[in-house]
């Protein structure tokens, strides 16, 4: 059993001992110590936090625990339910809040919760604001209201609609175009907020869906994680049901993969260069992923005589790097898509409507389109971590091993060589090293990514 406390939130399997795990106290403890950090930024007569959650199976315990939190604070709480990841951090912004938390483990299986922490922007909390809080929850320096000043929980269902109609309204997605495309689309929502929200969206652009795993009741039938070894069903029914495509999103809707017509994956890595393709070629600026991301983007950047930057692994990073370089298109190579125009979050929904207008504007089976983008694999691999393991000092003999090549250091080890590359980072959600190749074939990727775990390992 896990638990993980990290300025970007609390994550945590479910049960067991306080302190080793996600009980009830981690998850009041945390409300606290953010009502207590959102109070001592804002002097203000009454507060606001929005609060939505994914599928799995403890989100109704974890929600009531930090909502009543916050009320007991006298903080005023906009319940949106079942929701999804950028549908709060939408709603944060359309309510005039003071913050949002999305109780959701993303990709993690179904024992797995978090806090994820929102600012009024609707925005991931920065590296101070997320080393405030975790002092408040070591300080436990929090102060409760009396019973005439408690908060008030609203119960607002409107907003995955709402996230809807504004993805509809973008000037960049063509909806007529989408509409007379008469798409026909598997979407495998993993029984989480995704079996909600992407049949609604395709149905909006007049798109046959076919629902796989659609029911949120957080039962995921496979690993939620929407990479190619826990897709099969998706890949099978797509081929059996001669869709055009294939969509899976993980729990919380923030991560988008897609699966081609003749079953194969699209790849998670090129949904974000697909999209920044359709965008750059009607908006002209610059774009940013994270630098465990593919090569890709940077090379259909360039083509379009734009300007690429690669950001450190994390949301965060990567939309301060986007307001930075004025991008108009960013995101990670996971399949998360950020369009500024809509908000500064990876938004599963915003990046389907730019797939369709995408593919309705240019007819062509998904496969060709895959074809046409800079040949790159991905080997994405990871070390169990044990409490008694120096990761730093592990990280820096690997710095020393390989100081003649081309090796950055803004966020764990990335090594360039002349035709591939491998990052090597400590998670800041699993305890894990995480090990990133790419190279131009993928059994190269997957032997240098091998390589490098046998060298880890040794050490």
């Amino acid at each position: 059993m896990t638990l993980i406390s990290s300025i970007s939130g609390i994550r945590g399997t479910i049960g067991g001992a306080p302190g080793d795990n996600l009980t009830p106290i981690e998850a009041v403890s945390f409300a606290a110590a953010y009502g207590t950090w959102l109070k001592s930024n804002w002097n203000k007569s009454q507060y606001r936090v929005v609060i939505g959650r994914d599928a799995r199976p403890s989100g109704p315990m974890i929600q009531e625990l930090v909502m009543q939190t916050l009320v007991g604070q006298g903080i005023n709480v906009v319940n949106l339910g079942l929701s999804t990841t950028p549908t709060v951090e939408m709603a944060v912004v359309m309510e005039h809040a003071d913050g949002g938390i999305i109780l959701t483990a993303s990709h993690n299986p179904k024992e797995w919760n978090a806090l994820k922490l929102l600012d009024h922007r609707g925005e991931f909390l920065d590296a101070t604001a997320g080393e405030a809080i975790l002092n408040h929850v070591k300080a436990n320096d929090h102060q409760f209201a009396g019973v005439d000043e408690l908060g008030k929980i609203t119960i607002n269902d409107a907003y995955i609609d709402l996230h809807i109609e504004a993805v509809l309204e973008l000037d960049i997605v063509d909806v007529q175009a989408i509409q007379k495309a008469k798409f026909k689309v598997v979407v495998d929502g993993v029984n989480s907020s995704g079996g909600i929200a992407v049949p609604r969206l395709l149905e909006a652009l007049g798109v046959q869906t076919i629902p796989l795993y659609c029911e949120p009741n957080g039962q995921f039938p496979h690993n939620p994680e929407p990479l190619k070894a826990h897709l099969r069903d998706l890949s099978d029914m797509v081929v059996q049901q001669r869709a055009d495509f294939g969509i899976a999103v993980d729990p919380d809707v923030d991560r988008l993969a897609f699966v081609c017509e003749d079953g194969e994956m699209f790849g998670e890595e090129y949904t974000l260069v697909a999209c920044a393709d359709y965008v750059l070629s009607h908006t002209p600026g610059a774009t940013v992923s994270n630098m465990s991301s593919s090569r890709a983007l940077h090379d259909v950047t360039i083509k379009y005589g734009q300007t690429y930057s690669a950001s450190a692994v994390g949301e965060v990073n990567v939309v301060s790097m986007m307001k930075a370089t004025n991008a108009v298109i960013g995101g990670e190579g996971n399949g998360g898509v950020i369009l500024p125009e809509l908000h500064y979050g990876r938004d599963a929904l915003a990046g389907i409507a730019l797939f369709l207008s995408l593919l309705a504007k240019n007819p062509m089976k998904v496969s060709d389109l895959r074809k046409s983008y800079p040949d790159y694999f991905m080997s994405k691999q990871k070390v169990e971590l044990t409490p008694d393991l120096d990761t730093d000092s592990l990280l820096s003999q690997m710095i020393e091993r390989y100081k003649h090549e081309q090796v950055t250091t803004i966020d764990g080890v990335k090594i360039d060589f002349a035709h591939h590359w491998v990052h090597l980072r400590k998670s800041n959600t699993e305890p894990i090293i995480r090990i990133y190749v790419e190279a131009p074939s993928q059994d190269q990727a997957d032997a240098v990514a091998q390589d490098f775990i046998t060298e880890l390992k040794s050490l």
